[in-house]
């Protein structure tokens, strides 16, 4: 491999693995040329990610040529290559794989934390910090997140959102079918010292040091609001939590030998691109630059540290080009069309949904023309919104074919996706690598032993 020998340059202290859910490179290409039309950028202006692209990751599971995020993001955590829906097991007996958080925490003392946009127990957080053998088992995920299983807690820091199943139904956004209360389990069992869920004043408050950890915070009982929805009085954005949490595992170890290993996934770049939602998928995707951004200047100013930002797959087929007639197309796309785009489709999905009588005006009036900047609406398209059926991809392909976006479907694709990384030791990472080498990098620039990890979980 092209890994670090022995004798290399100085091992990192620190370890970033920033994951930008179902971003494939057409979606870097239409945010930077959206970015450049928006801020009268000159057309080689170049984004964050741009500036620190060292290569290509190849994503597909074992299962299939298309994988999805839970084998993805366990090829980076586990290192191995799995079946689809698999959330840190692997093999035909799907037993439990040690992962890269786990050693980082078990093996080498290190402090870890997770951020994600969705739900915390979500397929790419789960797969570095839980071990079931169906993603959908969110509700076992919780339970070995805040340290109900054979090593402990290996956690010591989750933002993002998902209260609901660590809550049991009869609390207010609850979901859990037992009755057990995961989060004042936290601090009465696991040793949690900050546990809060649904308050950004709170969240805000806390001191950046280590007294606050093991820490929990999250923000909505489903996954976060878009960015394009999101009211900043109720819930932090992506950089916002990511600085916090860059601040706090720093103050917890800037003067011990041991950093951290931290992950910080974009997940919702991902369910824009389910949805075909091109104007929610574009602001997704600017706000995972900002916090690159944030990470490379962490990066600068702590240069113990190294950041490596990949996708675990492409979500949605994107092409920057759509063919809308017979005739031979034009070769362009309509940016413009998607600075007038307000609000995410899903949420206008349910915008239309809660009217007990459906107007045209509200269509006409509220949906398309406020909400979505849509004013040519064809008799055809008002009639459809009116069934209020499929509506929240139907409202998002009248924005695209106006913009002239193509997408080829509503679940993943098997493209290569870009690689990043910035730090020391970066250029290891130069050249096209399976997924699992991305995990095989960190394991082996912390000394990780994945091996000894996966035997205590199976034992």
């Amino acid at each position: 491999t092209r890994f670090l020998s022995s004798s290399s340059s100085q091992k990192p202290k620190n370890v970033i693995m920033m994951i930008s859910d179902g971003l494939g490179p057409a979606s870097v290409s239409f945010a930077r040329t959206y970015y450049q039309y928006t801020q009268n950028q000159p057309y080689d202006y170049e984004m964050p990610l741009d500036k620190i692209h060292v290569g290509q990751s190849r994503t597909r599971s074992s299962s299939t040529l298309v994988t999805d995020s839970a084998a993805g993001a366990t090829a980076f955590s586990c290192n191995m290559k799995t079946y689809n829906g698999a959330v840190g097991v692997v093999g035909p007996k799907k037993n439990p794989c040690g992962t890269v958080l786990e050693s980082a925490k078990h093996a080498q003392g290190m402090l870890t934390g997770l951020v994600a946009t969705s739900r915390i127990t979500h397929a790419t957080p789960a797969s570095f910090s839980a071990h079931v053998q169906d993603r959908d088992n969110e509700n076992a995920i919780a339970r070995q997140q805040i340290g109900d299983n054979p090593l402990g807690r290996s956690v010591d820091l989750m933002f993002g959102g998902g209260y609901c199943h660590f809550l049991p139904k009869s609390e207010k956004g609850g979901c859990r079918s037992d009755s057990r209360h995961l989060l004042d389990e936290a601090t009465s069992k696991y040793n949690w010292t900050t546990v809060m869920y649904n308050s950004k004043e709170a969240f805000e408050a806390l001191p950046s040091d280590e007294s606050i950890l093991p820490a929990i915070s999250l923000f909505s009982s489903d996954h976060m609001e878009y960015e394009i929805d999101r009211d900043p009085q109720t819930q932090p954005s992506l950089t916002e939590m990511s600085k916090k949490a860059l601040d706090v595992l720093y103050k917890a170890t800037e003067n011990k030998e041991k950093g951290f290993f931290l992950m910080i996934e974009g997940s919702r770049i991902d369910m824009a691109a389910h949805s075909n939602d091109a104007a929610t998928h574009v602001h997704e995707i600017l706000e995972y630059q900002n916090t690159i951004e944030l990470v490379k200047k962490y990066v600068d100013e702590h240069p113990d540290t190294i950041m490596i930002s990949t996708s675990d797959h492409e979500t949605g087929g994107l092409s920057l080009a759509r063919q809308v007639a017979k005739a031979y197309p034009e070769y362009l796309w309509y940016p413009d069309v998607l600075t007038r785009v307000k609000s995410s489709t899903i949420k206008l999905e349910g915008l239309i949904k809660q009217q007990s009588t459906l107007t045209r005006d509200f269509v006409v009036d509220t949906v398309l023309k406020d909400h979505l900047g849509i004013t040519d609406a064809t008799e055809k398209e008002i009639k459809q919104l009116m069934k209020k059926s499929n509506l929240d991809k139907y409202l998002a392909d009248m924005v695209s074919i106006r913009a002239q976006l193509g997408w080829a479907t509503h679940g993943h694709s098997g493209v290569d996706v870009n690689l990043y990384a910035y730090g020391s030791g970066s250029e290891y990472l130069i050249g096209s690598h399976e997924n699992t080498q991305v995990g095989q990098f960190i394991s082996k620039i912390l000394d990780l032993n994945l091996t000894e990890i996966t035997t205590r979980l199976n034992m």
